[in-house]
């Protein structure tokens, strides 16, 4: 019994920590097998993590390793970088890639409209700031919808950082302000709560869906997953605002396109375009004057909606992977 009883103990013990020497250096190699493999492993898996910027806390997921040509998503509305979640396992192998969260999207602090200024320029520094951080000095940008302002200014700040621009149904020409944009465009004109208020329609479950279901050939593939991740970030208390008040300060989007085509005209940045035909918010129309502008620039369309990766993500990732191969290509040749 009393030999029983000590080996109890013994094994409460060593549940406890408090092992033999054989134990705890059995436990010690154990540890360090799994630590090596971690580190082994990094540079395969998508990693999460936040930065404080401005007093925020802004959200990243972040694949590959340092060193690798490195790629930049930015999201558009009303998602996040949880849009990029495909694409980042497609191209993590080869390349060092960063997907920020900005200012009242996804993961990151979304503060009421009393306490931050939500601008452009402000989710522009933001964004800026993090890439310094993080050590992105010479990347390709990936902009969508909302993405290309936000790019468009870092990218207009920094012309030496942007090895290339890969630009899907992001505008920066008043062509692509169709239908879709009266309602905003009058609120632009007015600022009246009114004119405000009727464009909170858009912040619906409703709206949400039809942005990922309007415009794609098959409605079954593209996962119901999406507005469910995105409608209750738009939902949070205050989120409404933010997403007002951005619709509001579009407006300094336009004004800046004649200085962005002037970016694109003198700094001549490689530019692949995966542009959606089917989407009702930026259509094809914002596409091609790219080409005049950038008339090396290389044009790929989809039929599908405005979140084409949802659709057409693995043809798109193998571009954007010939892409940055042929430009990293040239600057080794260089």
């Amino acid at each position: 019994m009393k030999k029983h009883t000590a080996v109890m103990a013994s094994a409460i013990a060593a549940l406890a920590g408090i092992t033999t020497t054989t134990t705890a250096q059995h436990t010690h190699t154990h540890n360090h097998h799994a630590t090596e493999s971690t580190t082994q492993d990094q540079s395969s898996k998508v990693r999460y993590a936040t930065e404080s910027i401005d007093g925020l806390d802004i959200f990243y997921r972040e694949a590959g390793t340092p060193g690798q040509p490195q790629l930049v998503l930015l999201h558009g509305f009303p998602t996040s970088s949880h849009m990029f979640r495909d694409l980042i396992k497609d191209l993590q192998d080869e390349f060092h890639i960063i997907a920020p969260d900005y200012p009242g999207y996804g993961m990151s602090s979304a503060p009421s409209t009393d306490q931050y200024d939500y601008t452009f320029d402000n989710i522009s520094r933001v964004v800026d700031t993090l890439l310094e951080l993080k050590g992105f000095d010479d990347y390709v940008l990936y902009v969508m919808d909302y993405g290309a302002p936000v790019g468009f200014r870092i990218a207009t700040k920094h012309p030496e950082r942007v090895s290339g621009l890969v630009v899907q149904n992001g505008n920066a020409y008043e062509a692509g302000l169709e239908e879709f944009w009266n309602p905003i465009k009058q609120y632009w004109e007015s600022g009246s709560k009114e004119d405000r208020d009727a464009l909170r329609g858009l912040l619906t479950i409703d709206a949400t869906k039809w942005q990922y279901l309007h415009g794609v050939r098959n409605e079954s593939v593209i996962s119901p997953d999406n507005w469910l991740v995105v409608q209750p970030l738009l939902d949070r208390e205050g989120n409404n605002d933010i997403q007002l008040d951005l619709f509001y300060d579009y407006r300094t989007n336009v004004e800046l396109y004649p200085s962005w085509q002037r970016y694109f005209r003198e700094h001549q940045p490689q530019m692949l375009i995966t542009w959606a035909t089917g989407d009702h918010i930026f259509p094809e129309s914002g596409a091609h004057p790219y080409m005049d502008d950038l008339p090396n620039a290389e044009m790929h369309l989809f039929d599908t909606g405005h979140f084409a990766l949802e659709e057409d993500g693995d043809i798109i990732a193998e571009l954007i992977r010939d892409f940055m191969n042929r430009l990293d290509s040239v600057t080794i040749n260089d």
